[in-house]
Parts: structure tokens; sequence; C-alpha cells
């Protein structure tokens, strides 16, 4: 899925996409893929120089539940929950590629629970239980 059908699924836009290119969509995985550029809004800040840029772990927990989100039944948006035993093995800095893996663990009445984890060259650098809520239909929010 390229970033035009992303937008259809995740109503999300610049800057807050965090998602670049959808690998894998099923019913139980789903697989994305993050280019992370220097030009991304929060290297301006995060951290300055003399410091090196560091990728906010809370970004990558958004990418991470971006993906999740692509779990739940096509046209339903959902809101973040809640996190379980979120860990940052390493910094991501300009010029990763990440990809993140959403794997469902449960769906039960409008929630829906996932074990994911995001990659760097095959190296786990994050990784968290995701608990996203149904919201409503896509564009039918008021």
């Amino acid at each position: 899925m390229d970033v035009e059908g992303l937008k259809r699924a995740l109503p999300l836009g610049y800057p807050y996409l965090l998602i670049d290119r959808v690998l894998e969509r099923g019913a139980e995985v789903a697989v994305a893929l993050k280019c992370v550029t220097v030009n991304e809004p929060y290297f301006q800040g995060h951290f300055r120089a003399p410091y090196p840029s560091v990728m906010p772990g809370t970004m990558m927990l958004e990418g991470m539940a971006q993906t999740a989100g692509l779990l739940m039944p096509e046209g339903k948006l959902a809101v973040l929950a809640g996190v379980e035993r979120a860990r940052f093995h390493r910094p991501v800095v300009p010029g990763d590629r990440l990809t993140y893996r959403a794997k469902l663990l449960r769906r039960r009445l409008g929630l829906l629970k996932a074990e994911v984890e995001a990659e760097v060259e095959g190296t786990r650098v994050a990784e968290a239980v995701i608990l996203l809520m149904e919201w409503g239909d896509v564009g039918k929010i008021s």
C-alpha cells in the first residue's frame, strides 16, 4: 500500500502520519516502513547541536500504534487506549529505516490489543503492547 492508500486507511496527515509504506496488511499481522530523515519536525529540537539527533520514543510508539491501527477492519477508526511494557533498545537517528510490525493478540468489544515492535536493519529498537479502541467509521466522526 502506497502513501495515498495509507492516508485512506489512517486519516492522518503531515506531521502525524509516521508510516511511509505498508508492506503487509492482514487480519492478524501488519508490517509498515518509515524512512527516518533529518527533515522530520521533531529533529529541530530533539536534540540540538552538539548532540546527535535522536527520534523521540513517543514518535516510535505512535508509528507502532499506527501500524497496529492497520489491523482494524477496513473503514474503522481507532484511537490509542493504552500502552504496556514499552521498551526502547537503541536510539533511532536520521538515515535509519524503521520496520514496524504489529501482531494481533486479541480483538473484543471494540478493543484491539497488539504486540508491536520496531526494527532497524533486523535489530529490534523498540517494542510494546498497544491497546486501541474503535471510535467509529472513517469519515463519519462528528
